[in-house]
């Protein structure tokens, strides 16, 4: 079985890396590529896909939202957020898409122990954001701020809120300092895009999480930390979402989540 990450840039991307720990520890012989596909690229390859050429694929920038119309089936997770990562190849050429990064990010917080948040500000405006409200929500989270660089952006994510049930009000980039003495803090732009927050970083208790992991840690994490926030990184949400795609893919409901973690762990180290 051929399956790959489709995006661009994607040469960098540890998702090979960790799908392929995957099949390894539970003994298939599958390939996991790393493929440059831009929005226009995608209905030629999903064609491919349609003709058996391909098992599945994960998706990342620029590709999340672009890629809805393309699919068969959605989750009500796709179409709260608009967006997915994920797609399973079905025997009739039928395209499944589900949005595993929602799962990621709520496993990931679970995991330090954040069960109920009261109230969250999201840094940035584009797919990611999505998941962070949709995750939020989750987490019994109806209210949210989301810091926006680009307005365009910003009338999508507010779209979105709606259709995932978020109050949400949006502020200019310009205000983010005064946006983060939320519970939660979850910022969702590139790496080094929110740096320039760090030194403003208000004083804990609080939990940011930075979906970045390289470089990491992360300035506004550096500055966190040392202000007693506590600080959650983006690696073991990508795993998360890796592992929620082995299972769907593969159809082993129990994925060798630690093994992918240190397949991850040690691309990055």
């Amino acid at each position: 079985m051929k399956l790959a990450l489709l995006g661009s840039p994607v040469h960098s991307a540890l998702s090979p890396v960790i799908h392929r720990a995957a099949y390894a520890a539970l003994g298939l012989n599958w390939t996991y590529h790393a493929v440059e596909c831009r929005a226009e690229d995608l209905p030629r390859i999903l064609a491919a896909a349609r003709s058996g050429e391909w098992g599945g694929f994960s998706l990342t920038m620029p590709l999340k939202a672009a890629v809805v119309p393309f699919l068969d089936d959605v989750t009500d997770v796709v179409v709260r957020t608009g967006a997915a990562n994920t797609i399973v190849v079905n025997g009739d050429g039928r395209l499944s898409g589900e949005n595993t990064d929602v799962h990621g990010m709520v496993q990931t917080l679970r995991a330090v122990g954040i069960t109920d948040v009261s109230s969250v500000t999201v840094l940035g405006a584009g797919a990611t954001a999505r998941t962070a409200l949709a995750a939020a929500r989750e987490l019994g989270c109806g209210r949210a701020v989301a810091v926006a660089r680009d307005n365009a952006r910003a009338q999508s994510l507010a779209t979105a809120a709606a259709r995932i049930g978020t109050d949400l009000v949006i502020r200019p980039w310009t205000d983010a300092a005064r946006c983060l003495s939320a519970d939660l803090v979850i910022s969702a732009v590139p790496p080094s895009a929110a740096d320039v927050l760090a030194p403003m970083w208000p004083a804990g208790p609080g939990t940011l999480m930075d979906v970045t992991y390289r470089p990491w840690p992360s300035a506004p994490a550096q500055a966190a930390e040392s202000a007693g926030w506590r600080v959650v990184g983006g690696l073991s949400m990508l795993v998360h979402q890796a592992a929620r795609q082995v299972t769907l893919q593969t159809g082993h409901s129990v994925p060798p989540f630690d093994t992918m973690l240190d397949a991850a762990t040690a691309a990055t180290s």
